[in-house]
């Protein structure tokens, strides 16, 4: 099977469009966006369409990031085409009234407009109108899977970065390029010490320790248990692994970062290098990877409201419906928003200025409920490694609606790692149906927008708005490259089937490219 790239050519025919296209924009093209695009594409109306905006020219598996940076020969299956919507250049967006994808990195996000760059030439700004978004652009991952190299002030930074790629465009062969250099970096190095004891810090260690069975593979976490948030046996099934690998697992223990600083080790060279926790204990490692979590990135939506991100997780206030979740001053402040006092004003100068869009806009209302549980369904059954599991789907509950159902942002929706989802975990699954929420009460308010009056609801796009509600915690996570343990529903097991691609041939499969040959995933 040969894989071909769509690419979107303005024709005569397509500018000669007789009704004004609606847009609806994807931000972010991981598990959540792409799911959400899948969605629109075969629900919206007539003059309608979805651009999907995403810095990254492939669907990045990045759960698959940690082992294609240990193991070589297969880090091209992490970066798997946008096969089923065309591309369009930036220059040509504007006259392109179908589905399109564009690769670009967005600059703001405004009530009804982004601004977009070029990869690596933001001088070159162009800006497109919605009337909808869709808001998935995740978090920064870290350092030692983060390809984009992004860096917090003042932050901290595992000795895996390749030097060798000062620029980083998103780009398949630059993708392929830096996780190979990752690989010198594992194999040159004789000692490691993985900092972090969550489902990356434990991939990455046991990983390393059964590829490379020689070195001294060390990791360290801050708490007394592996996987915190999930079952005790999925902590003492982890640690077994880890120790039947030969891993040092230091429990109960926190870097001490001056240590770091004081270290003689340049960044990115193999000599040893001795940092100590906070207690006093050193240890010694020649190759440092951070895996303490992700930042979620959200500096996007601060910009256009301080009051719709929290200032002390950095997180995306969400209602259940998904909808960015500031509400109008008249609806009284909260805790939160006693910090956006200074905002008030501008706030009701963007109100004045939209009001006939806001109140255009129908008030939300207690609506149709849905809860991840892990049951068969249209979720691709392969999102395994790392934060995954089997496949899920929605299914309708009872819970107490949002206090609060208006919002200044009713058009905007934010999904998956970046949304404060009501306690849901960080993960590929619940962001893939955050999105379905978020599609699906987009397409209700459409289909709201254009209906008639006095027309008798006829479809499912008549009810209420879905809310969304976080299942039970959820998990697969690798321990080498056969073993692995799980958690769901309750239950939690072990197996011993893994491969060494961590299936990726299933995760093409699911995204529409079945049947692909070791060739053609180097498309």
């Amino acid at each position: 099977m040969s894989i071909a790239t769509k690419v979107y050519h303005p024709s005569s025919t397509s500018m000669q469009t007789t009704f004004p296209t609606r847009t609806v924009v994807v931000l972010g093209g991981s598990y959540g966006g792409s799911r959400a695009v899948q969605i629109l594409m075969d629900g919206l109306p007539q003059g309608w369409r979805v651009v999907l905006v995403d810095r990254n020219s492939h669907l990045n598996h990045v759960y698959n990031f940690s082992r294609y940076a240990v193991l070589p020969g297969h880090e091209h299956k992490a970066f798997i085409p946008y096969n089923n919507i065309p591309y369009s250049s930036l220059s040509d967006i504007h006259s392109c009234s179908s589905h399109v994808r564009v690769q670009a990195t967005v600059t703001s996000i405004d009530n009804h407009r982004i601004i977009l760059s070029p990869n690596l030439q933001e001088c070159q700004q162009s800006s497109l109108d919605f009337d909808y978004a869709i808001y998935a652009l995740g978090s920064h991952l870290p350092s030692p899977i983060d390809l984009w190299n992004y860096q917090k002030e003042g932050g901290m930074k595992s000795s895996l970065e390749p030097p060798g790629i000062q620029q980083y465009g998103g780009t398949k062969s630059e993708g392929i390029s830096s996780l190979r250099e990752r690989q010198k970096r594992v194999e040159a190095a004789t000692s490691v010490l993985v900092v972090g004891g969550g489902a990356l810090g434990i991939q990455f260690a046991s990983d390393i320790a059964a590829v490379y069975p020689q070195k001294r593979v060390t990791l360290l976490h801050s708490r007394h248990r592996l996987l915190p948030k999930f079952d005790d046996t999925v902590h003492e099934e982890a640690l077994q692994g880890l120790q039947e690998l030969n891993v040092r697992v230091i429990l109960g223990e926190r870097l001490d970062f001056e240590s770091l600083q004081h270290t003689s080790s340049k960044k990115g060279s193999s000599e040893l290098r001795v940092v100590r926790t906070l207690s006093g204990q050193e240890i010694s490692a020649d190759l440092l990877l951070l895996c303490t979590g992700q930042i979620p990135n959200t500096g996007l939506l601060r910009n256009l409201d301080p009051c719709a991100v929290d200032p002390d997780t950095g997180l995306a206030c969400v209602l259940r419906t998904m909808q960015l979740c500031v509400p109008p001053p008249s609806f009284g402040l909260h805790e939160s928003q006693a910090d956006c006092d200074d905002d008030v004003l501008r706030q009701m100068k963007n109100l004045a200025l939209g009001i006939d869009e806001v109140i255009g806009q129908p008030k939300l209302s207690p609506s149709i409920v849905h809860a991840d549980i892990h049951s068969k369904s249209s979720y691709p059954d392969v999102l395994y490694s790392l934060y995954s599991l089997s496949p899920l789907s929605s299914t309708d509950t009872l819970i107490q609606s949002d206090p609060c159902q208006e919002t200044l942002y009713p058009n905007i929706f934010v999904v998956g790692d970046a949304a404060d989802a009501f306690d849901a975990i960080k993960a590929g699954h619940t962001s893939y149906h955050q999105a379905e929420v978020a599609a699906r009460n987009i397409l209700r308010l459409i289909h709201r927008d254009g209906k008639k009056p006095g027309i008798a609801a006829e479809d499912d796009l008549d009810s209420e708005l879905e809310e969304y509600a976080p299942g039970p915690p959820a998990i697969k996570v690798s321990l080498g490259m056969t073993k692995s343990v799980y958690e769901v529903n309750g239950v939690v097991g072990t197996r011993n089937d893994g491969v060494e691609d961590l299936n990726a041939a299933a995760m093409w499969a699911a995204y529409g490219l079945r049947n692909v040959s070791e060739e053609d995933m180097f498309a």
